[in-house]
């Protein structure tokens, strides 16, 4: 295959796998927040099903199986599907790392090494040989990292190596967040995972497209830029806190809870017990287990956390526009003011799952909107076509 050809072929399979990502970061909010995180209790399979259970005897033998866990249809499809899915964006990706390595073949022995050992690494899983399967998975994280500081290309190719060993570890989290019961630093991490996946598809994709700075004007933003996504991400892990804590309502909804809290200003809470972040094994986390004062807690520094990234993005924008990227800052603005007030409403109408749902999808394209603005500061690709 020519580089023109690999080129093209990238660019068009990152543009997929970034729509499809965000696609799967809305469809796994609307699984996490329908309460169905753990409706299939084993993984990968669903009650030891490729798919779920369908029929009436595969029901008995569920629930027979898992009686702590009786079956629930309606929700163990939303799992099950969100797996699926969360498969094939991996198969995308693994076929954008082995583009991205074409030219050198020798790193394909990591690229498929890694495909490999995360393969292998399920099946031990499933055997019940969680040793041995943690340590070809973390083999499976490591190996396309190491591909990408030995790849000889531009940045946009080295990103989709990186993508590859995130998107084991994403994996990775979604186990954990089967087995550990809904643990909220490994439901918060498997957000993050998700939006860091996200990004760096996002990334490849503008990159590849041909999106760049064309003076040093602009890359000399690039540095806010990027500051304002290290914010962002701050406060996307404060929400998937948030929501992984069950202390969305902590202030109550309707008039008295926005823009108060409990019908206070700074209501009492508890902060040391709202933010620890390891409580043991063994725990089971659905429906959450602190108590309103610490949910309080959680919810306040989330608020307080949005008032911080609102002020800074908005002088962001201000920034990006003077300096002529309009289209920039208009995104950044527009999907800003769309999730302020999502989450206003998530307060207001106590939490209605479309646009709770909706306010996740919106973080997602913020952060996405940010992507864009960082790509447009950077420098042009050296060869065109290839990427930077």
């Amino acid at each position: 295959m020519s580089r023109a050809g690999v080129s093209r072929g990238l660019r068009w399979l990152s543009l997929l796998a970034a729509v499809f990502a965000l696609g799967l970061v809305m469809f796994g909010a609307f699984v996490r927040l329908s309460d169905a995180g753990l409706s299939c209790p084993d993984w990968p399979t669903c009650y030891g099903e490729a798919t779920w259970p369908q029929h009436a005897q595969a029901v008995a033998q569920a629930d027979a199986a898992f009686p702590n866990r009786p079956y629930v249809a309606h929700k163990a499809w939303r799992e099950q599907v969100h797996r699926m899915l969360a498969g094939t964006l991996g198969m995308l990706v693994l076929a954008m790392a082995v583009m991205a390595a074409w030219r050198q073949r020798r790193l394909w022995w990591l690229v498929g090494g890694s495909a490999l050992f995360a393969a292998i690494g399920v099946t031990l899983y499933m055997r019940g040989e969680h040793v041995p399967s943690s340590v070809l998975a973390a083999a499976a994280i490591v190996l396309p990292l190491v591909a990408a500081g030995l790849l000889r290309a531009p940045t946009a190719a080295k990103v989709c190596l990186v993508a590859l060993g995130v998107i084991v570890f994403q994996a990775m989290l979604g186990m954990w967040t089967v087995t550990l019961l809904l643990k909220p630093i490994v439901v918060t991490g498997h957000l993050l995972g998700g939006m860091t996946t996200l990004a760096l598809l996002g990334y490849a994709a503008l990159r590849f497209a041909g999106i760049a700075a064309n003076n040093d004007a602009l890359r000399g933003l690039r540095r806010w830029v990027a500051l304002g996504i290290v914010l962002l991400a701050c406060q996307i892990a404060l929400g998937g806190w948030t929501s992984s804590n069950y202390a969305a309502l902590a202030c109550g909804f309707g008039d008295a809870a926005f823009p108060h809290c409990l019908g206070q200003w700074w209501p009492a809470a508890d902060y040391h017990q709202g933010f620890i972040l390891w409580r043991g094994i063994g725990v089971d986390y659905e429906g959450g287990v602190l108590d309103g004062a610490a949910r309080t807690a959680i919810q306040m520094v989330h608020r307080l956390g949005a008032l911080v990234v609102t002020a800074y993005l908005l002088w962001l924008g201000w920034r990006l526009a003077r300096r002529g990227l309009r289209v920039c800052a208009g995104a950044i603005v527009a999907a800003l003011v769309c999730q302020v007030l999502l989450g206003i409403s998530n307060v207001h109408f106590g939490l209605p799952l479309p646009v709770a749902t909706a306010h996740n999808g919106m973080a997602a394209l913020l952060l996405l909107s940010l992507v864009g603005a960082l790509a447009r500061t950077q420098r042009k690709p050296l060869v065109e076509g290839d990427g930077a």
